[in-house]
């Protein structure tokens, strides 16, 4: 999937053009609140750089880049509160996965049990 597309809704978010709920951010990385939260604690970290997918980042990002976008998905956990119960960190990445947006996105879900990772095949 690493065709970015620079009018999806995230890049078009870091451009200012739609307004997000802000919940943290840095150089690199910026977090914000999911507008339909599947979880009491459902919060979006994205890069600021035009990455499509996580592996379009690990393949072009900088160092420094990764290294931030990291430290802002911890920070950004324990800054919600989801660090202390636990939390769930999904990125979708491709058409195998349902990625929806064109843009690399890690989903935070907290504040819940969450219950197992994926359903089996079947069930």
């Amino acid at each position: 999937m690493a065709n970015y597309d620079p009018n999806n809704i995230f890049a078009r978010i870091l451009r200012g053009e739609i307004p997000c709920k802000k919940v943290y951010e840095t150089q690199h990385a910026l977090a914000f609140h999911d507008i339909n939260p599947l979880a009491p604690v459902h919060v979006l970290v994205i890069p600021k750089g035009a990455y499509a997918d996580f592996d379009h980042f690990t393949a072009a990002a900088s160092a420094e880049e990764q290294a931030d976008y990291t430290k802002a998905i911890g920070d950004t956990a324990r800054l919600v509160g989801a660090a202390e119960g636990g939390y769930r960190l999904v990125s979708n990445c491709g058409v195998n996965a349902n990625q929806e947006v064109p843009h690399l996105h890690m989903h935070i879900f907290g504040g819940r049990q969450l219950g197992r990772m994926l359903k089996r095949e079947g069930e």
